[in-house]
């Protein structure tokens, strides 16, 4: 399931910061650095995590490659919320009727 992919790949702190610096606009790896201490390998990897978990795609600019929020894997995010967002208000408002048959 992607789903397992996206949550693993925003369970970890820098990639959480790094699609967080995504969420603002298009940027390469160097300028995702900026302000982390995280090399050049390590930054690579964390994109290529956020990739397969199709939260971040790139783009090939010359002889750069600009790294951009893919909307698609909040799309896929956004579905999986929407199953519990619909399910928590019925068990709520059923709660809320057991406690106040319990205050009767």
């Amino acid at each position: 399931m992607i789903e397992n992919a996206i949550f693993k790949a925003l369970g970890d702190p820098t990639r959480r910061a790094i699609f967080e610096k995504l969420a603002g606009g298009a940027m390469n790896a160097s300028a995702l650095r900026e302000g982390m201490a995280i090399s050049q390998p390590a930054m690579s990897q964390h994109l290529s995590v956020l990739r397969e978990a199709r939260l971040v795609r790139e783009e090939r600019q010359g002889r750069f490659v600009n790294y951009e929020v893919d909307p698609e894997g909040l799309a896929h995010i956004a579905r999986w919320l929407r199953k519990y967002r619909d399910y928590w208000p019925a068990r709520v408002a059923a709660l809320k009727d057991v406690l106040e048959d319990m205050d009767e």
